[in-house]
C-alpha cells in the first residue's frame, strides 16, 4: 500500500472554490442606480419657481414703462452718448494698459529706484477713489492756473479729464495684472531659450507673451467690463456718456424708470458681447492646456 504524505498532498491540491449560496443575485445582472437627490431637484424647482415669479411681475408692471423704454431706446442722444461711452472705454483701456505695461516693466527693474516710483504709484492711485480722483482733475486749474503759458480751463476739457482721470487709475490696476501675468512664466522656460540662442525679443513674443496672457487675459476681461461700466461716474462732470445722456432726457420728461432700463439695456447688451470675447480670446490662449474648454 503506497504511503502519502498528508502534509504535502494538502498543500499541492488545488482550493476549491466556494459555492455561492443558492439565493445569491448574478453578478452580471446587478444595476448601478444613482443616488436619489430629491432636496436638489426641490431646491431647482424653488428656484425656477421664484425666477418665473421675477419675470412676470417685471414685464407686467406698467410702472416699468417697457414701451417708453421701446421708443428711447434706439434715439439719436442714446446713442451718441453710447458712442462716447465704448470710445472713453477703448481709450482708457489702451492707454492704460500701455502705462501699466511700462509701470510693469519698472517694477520688475533692477533698478531700485524705478521699483520704488512704480511701487509708489501703483499704491497712491489704487488708494484714491475714482470719484476722488475725476474731481480732483477737474479743479486742476485751482493748483495750476496756467500750464506752458496755456490756461488750464481751455486746456482740459470734461472729456479730457475723464480719459486723463480714467487712464491714470487703471494704469495702476493693469500695472499689476501685466506683473502677475509675467511673474507666472517659469524661469526655466527662459533659460531653454536662452540655451536655443533666442533673442531678447524672440524669447518675449515666442515664450513669454503666449504663456503670461494665460494669466493676464481674465483680469484684463475684468477690467475692460469694468471699466465700460465705470466710465458711467464721469456723468459728475458733465461728460454725455450713456447715463448722462438719459440723465438729460428724464430731468425734461420726469420718466426716470424706463430712462434708467434704456442704459441698463445697453450695458447689459454691450457687457455680454465683451464677455463672449473674453470666452474665446482665453480659449485661444488656453490651447494645449487644461483650461481649453
Amino acid at each position: 500500500m503506497p504511503l502519502v504524505d498528508p502534509v504535502s498532498d494538502t498543500l499541492d491540491a488545488p482550493a476549491a472554490p466556494a459555492a455561492a449560496p443558492p439565493d445569491a443575485p448574478d453578478p452580471a445582472a446587478l444595476r448601478i442606480v444613482p443616488r436619489r437627490r430629491t432636496g436638489r431637484w426641490a431646491a431647482a424647482a424653488v428656484v425656477l419657481v421664484l425666477l418665473a415669479l421675477a419675470l412676470v411681475s417685471v414685464v407686467r408692471n406698467d410702472a416699468f414703462q417697457w414701451d417708453v423704454v421701446a421708443d428711447y431706446f434706439l434715439t439719436t442722444a442714446v446713442l451718441r452718448g453710447l458712442g462716447l461711452t465704448l470710445w472713453l472705454t477703448v481709450a482708457v483701456m489702451v492707454l492704460g494698459f500701455a502705462l501699466g505695461t511700462l509701470l510693469a516693466a519698472m517694477r520688475l527693474s533692477d533698478n531700485p529706484v524705478l521699483r520704488g516710483v512704480s511701487w509708489g504709484y501703483v499704491w497712491l492711485f489704487r488708494s484714491m477713489p475714482i470719484l476722488v480722483q475725476l474731481l480732483f482733475w477737474f479743479n486742476i486749474g485751482a493748483l495750476y492756473p496756467t500750464v506752458l503759458g496755456v490756461r488750464t480751463v481751455n486746456l482740459l476739457d470734461p472729456v479730457g479729464i475723464a480719459v486723463i482721470g480714467l487712464t491714470l487709475h487703471e494704469a495702476a490696476y493693469a500695472a499689476e495684472v501685466v506683473r502677475g501675468g509675467l511673474l507666472s512664466v517659469d524661469e526655466g522656460q527662459l533659460e531653454a531659450a536662452q540655451s536655443l540662442g533666442l533673442g531678447a525679443w524672440r524669447r518675449l513674443r515666442r515664450i513669454v507673451l503666449p504663456q503670461a496672457m494665460r494669466a493676464i487675459v481674465p483680469p484684463a476681461g475684468n477690467m475692460l467690463i469694468g471699466t465700460l461700466k465705470g466710465t458711467s461716474i464721469v456723468s459728475v462732470i458733465a461728460v454725455q456718456d450713456l447715463l448722462y445722456s438719459v440723465q438729460l432726457v428724464y430731468h425734461r420728461t420726469y420718466q426716470v424708470i424706463p430712462l434708467l432700463l434704456v442704459a441698463t439695456l445697453w450695458y447689459v447688451v454691450v457687457t455680454s458681447v465683451l464677455g463672449a470675447g473674453q470666452f474665446f480670446v482665453e480659449r485661444h490662449y488656453a490651447r494645449g492646456t487644461a483650461g481649453a474648454r
